[in-house]
């Protein structure tokens, strides 16, 4: 009987140890050695991502309501792109609900195809008669309910070919020249089709899912020395061949010069107006003056400035922490998948949290003046339907690795 006792204790034992040796634990104790089984899902992640979009849409109609009164939007209501944005996020969650119940192992074996097809796409919106010209720039393809965007699908695209090649070419990690060289080709085809668009800001987001799911995967880290020498090299070559993009440089050393203030510094001159008449707790929800015509497009890429005028600066670090959290949480997921020996999975999901938290951080230092402007969203929260579908896809697929984890946590299986 002893014996028995003896043993049963030392198998809990050894559960407990096994089981204290994962990423995480599949149950946590209360009480004593008393068991309570873990969530299916990570709950509090859906609750961030939800707290993030209901911000966006208050915030969306709040920097749009006035956009009718300038004869520019004169055909357009009050709520029409809150009617849009409404629409997009319906679109984004039924798909998001689809992609959550297709298991990883489909994703990773047709991970080369759909970055073909976002090849493809990118190619497609550049012909004249598909892509939509809005701004100068020919980035969209019209489908009616609303205006695609490639550059979208292309960043998780990346993110999923770029893990799939690290799973695939394993034994080149170590050479440097071997493993990377077919995903700079990769890289620098996809960098030619944006930059024809031209979509400078889409393309610096790729290379860095690439570059960071390289470095990630293990590949010798100082040689990255040298492709951010290339890098260099190459973006000060774009810019003194570009005029556009030098005077936008320009620009934003020197945002309050008469030469800047109302040409390519106007932007950016009038977010740190809005962001400096937030102060502490703001003006008030829907308060906001820079709104009323005086910063373009406030609802897209400088949302941040109308929460700041009108949340302050409590609104504007509200933000930044649940970013920071998001961005954390999903490399924290990337990670125990492949402690758990699932390396597709885990690349990808920190692929998707360079994406995240890098294009969050890009567009808010745009608005608060410490980066040069580059035209990219505020991820989940910006007007834009392709950039809130690719979002929600992306933390969908997320969060099925989480589930997948857990589950195998739980039973040995997934």
């Amino acid at each position: 009987m002893n014996a028995s006792l003896a043993s049963i204790k030392g198998w809990f034992a050894a559960r407990r140890d096994a089981v204290g040796a994962l990423p995480v634990r599949d149950r946590i104790h209360v009480g004593g050695d008393r068991p309570v089984r873990l969530m299916a899902f990570d709950q509090t992640m859906v609750a961030v991502v939800g707290a993030l979009i209901a911000l966006g849409v208050v915030m969306v109609y709040s920097a749009s309501v006035a956009l009718p009164d300038n004869p520019k939007f004169a055909n357009y209501t009050q709520g029409f792109f809150l009617q849009r944005h409404v629409l997009s996020l319906a679109i984004a969650f039924i798909a998001a609900l689809v992609v959550v119940q297709v298991p990883m192992s489909v994703w990773e074996k047709h991970a080369p195809a759909i970055f073909v097809i976002a090849l493809m796409l990118l190619v497609i919106v550049l012909l004249p008669f598909v892509g939509k010209v809005v701004n100068y720039s020919r980035r969209w393809i019209p489908l009616g309910f609303m205006n695609f965007q490639p550059s979208e699908l292309a960043k998780l695209a990346i993110a999923m070919y770029a893990a799939n090649y690290m799973v695939r070419r394993m034994d080149a990690r170590e050479n440097f020249f071997r493993a990377v060289t077919p995903m700079v080709v990769a890289v620098a085809f996809v960098g030619v089709l944006l930059l024809r668009q031209p979509d400078m800001g889409a393309f610096i987001v790729i290379a860095t899912i690439a570059m960071g799911i390289l470095f990630l995967g293990g590949v010798n880290a100082r040689m990255f020395f040298l492709i951010a020498a290339v890098m260099l090299i190459v973006l000060g070559l774009f810019l003194a061949f570009d005029d556009l993009r030098r005077e936008r440089i320009l620009a934003y050393l020197d945002p309050w010069n008469p030469k800047y203030a109302q040409g390519k510094g106007y932007q950016l001159t009038h977010s740190l107006i809005a962001l400096g008449r937030g102060e502490i707790f703001g003006q008030g929800l829907g308060a906001s003056v820079e709104k009323l015509h005086y910063l373009p497009e406030a609802h897209t890429d400088f949302l941040l400035a109308v929460i700041g005028e009108e949340l302050g600066f409590i609104g504007v670090a509200t933000v930044i922490l649940l970013f920071f959290w998001l961005t954390r949480r999903i490399f924290h997921i990337g990670r125990q998948s492949i402690a758990l020996d699932r390396v597709f999975a885990g690349l990808m999901c920190q692929g998707i949290g360079i994406w995240m938290g890098f294009q969050a951080f890009i567009n808010m230092g745009v608005n608060l003046g410490v980066l040069p402007t580059k035209g990219l969203t505020l991820p989940l929260m910006s007007y834009g339907g392709s950039a809130i579908l690719m979002n929600l896809v992306a933390l969908a697929m997320v969060l099925r690795v989480d589930i997948e984890n857990r589950a195998l946590m739980r039973s040995g299986r997934t």
